[in-house]
């Protein structure tokens, strides 16, 4: 897998988890989440390249984590931008593998499984992502009134997100949409089919105070 670039997204603030510090660089099970990810991705794939986005300001504070929780993971950190596909196309630049995949900083819980299929997918598939179905009924918002719909034709999305990096490299000179929610969205955007593949329920991303309860619930058992 030395052909492979692991990015990891990690470029936020976590406004809604309400903390002094990033989300990422919260405690989960006494370590944090950043290094919780970038340790099991690393566990899957030793020899990938890693690289990861961060708000500028907190460069130094992921500096003296990794001292403090003996993280010498190889790694290149890049300043975020102001959105999300500001710091993934600029990081872009730096990976040097044929194929790239992007992970959420705060999903730690990906499984073996997943990050297996996400490489077997990418073999053939120029774009591919994990998903999950949807177990709750669902109802569609019309201005003021709201319809059932059928769950059966909507998809929770994940990430690994796996791409061949030249053509993903292509789909980030088109210019910025508040629509582009990930990965994926940018490469359809460009003309690209999105192939998907079967994620791991667990593979929670950890958004709310809430989430820190569940995601140690599921480490300790997985």
């Amino acid at each position: 897998m030395a052909d492979l670039s692991i990015l990891i997204t990690a470029g936020g603030i976590g406004k809604r988890m309400g903390a002094d510090v990033p989300k990422q660089f919260l405690l989960l099970c006494g370590r944090p989440i950043l290094i919780h990810t970038l340790e099991r991705l690393h566990g899957f794939a030793p020899k990938a390249q890693f690289i990861i986005t961060l708000p500028e300001e907190w460069k130094q504070e992921w500096q003296q984590l990794c001292t403090k929780h003996d993280c010498d993971i190889k790694h290149e950190v890049i300043s975020g931008g102001k959105e999300r596909f500001n710091s993934v196309k600029k990081a872009l630049e730096h990976c040097s593998g044929n194929n790239v995949l992007i992970h959420d900083g705060v999903r730690p819980l990906v499984s073996k499984d997943c990050f297996e299929r996400a490489l077997d997918s990418v073999k053939s598939n120029v774009a591919s992502i994990p998903f999950v179905a949807i177990n709750e009924s669902m109802r569609r918002l019309e201005g003021e009134q709201n319809h059932a719909v059928n769950r059966d034709e909507y998809l929770i999305i994940q990430t690994p997100q796996c791409f061949h990096l030249k053509e993903l490299k292509e789909a980030y000179e088109q210019n910025y949409s508040p629509q582009f929610t990930d990965d994926a969205s940018v490469m359809e955007a460009s003309g690209h089919t999105i192939h998907l593949f079967e994620g791991n329920p667990e593979n929670v991303k950890i958004t709310q105070a809430k989430d820190i309860q569940l995601a140690e619930f599921y480490l300790r058992r997985l």
